[in-house]
């Protein structure tokens, strides 16, 4: 019990359950009726709430994907956010936005399952590694805007973001000396991407209308 006391600890249970809460599972569930876990490519993220609603109301489709996109975005940031109020080193604050990933992608509410890791992802690195992640995010909306492809889309932002990371801080990100917190999450979100990768070779991944 000692060790729940800690502050530590206790920023990274924190961390890893309100990063396990599958947003976009329960508002599709309790606001359309819809199980997507079941529909679509069973992914709980916001492109996947999108597509499925989108058959049956577009208007709430829009709403339900952009609040899951922004729920799943900011749950990690929360937790950074009241860390680094409490004065947490710059290596909690990367434990935190490896755990709130690893929960999004491994909620303990869904198994062990969930979703990709791109939103909660690229959420916490946009909170402690701004430059590169707004470089991902100007890849990703050219990227989308030309491809149509959700999972092709991030997955050149992640690229983008990894290259951008290195050549702004070839000595490691600021505060650690490493980017090994950004290569875990960065492999993490590419291990999820798995099955995308396998349909893109096989050219079956559908492209967001």
């Amino acid at each position: 019990m000692e060790l729940l006391s800690n502050l530590n600890i206790q920023l990274y249970l924190a961390a890893y359950l309100i990063g396990s809460i599958p947003f976009g599972y329960l508002l599709a569930k309790n606001f359309a009726g819809v199980d997507v876990k079941q529909e679509g490519s069973g992914n709980i993220g916001a492109t996947n709430v999108l597509r499925v609603l989108k058959q049956r109301d577009p208007a709430l489709a829009k709403k339900l994907g952009a609040a899951t996109l922004f729920l799943d975005a900011i749950k990690g940031v929360v937790i950074l956010l009241i860390a680094k109020m409490l004065g947490a080193s710059p290596s909690t604050l990367w434990t935190i936005a490896v755990l709130a990933v690893w929960g999004h992608c491994f909620s303990i509410f869904l198994g062990f399952d969930g979703g990709k890791g791109v939103a909660t992802g690229f959420g916490v690195l946009l909170f402690l590694l701004p430059i590169p992640t707004l470089i991902a995010l100007a890849a990703w909306a050219v990227a989308a805007k030309t491809l149509k492809i959700s999972s092709l889309s991030s997955l050149i932002a992640l690229a983008a973001l990894m290259i951008a990371s290195y050549l702004l801080y070839p000595e490691g990100v600021p505060g650690i000396g490493t980017h090994a917190p950004v290569w875990i999450i960065a492999l993490t979100v590419l291990y999820k991407h798995i099955p995308n990768l396998i349909r893109l070779f096989n050219k079956e991944e559908a492209p967001v209308a």
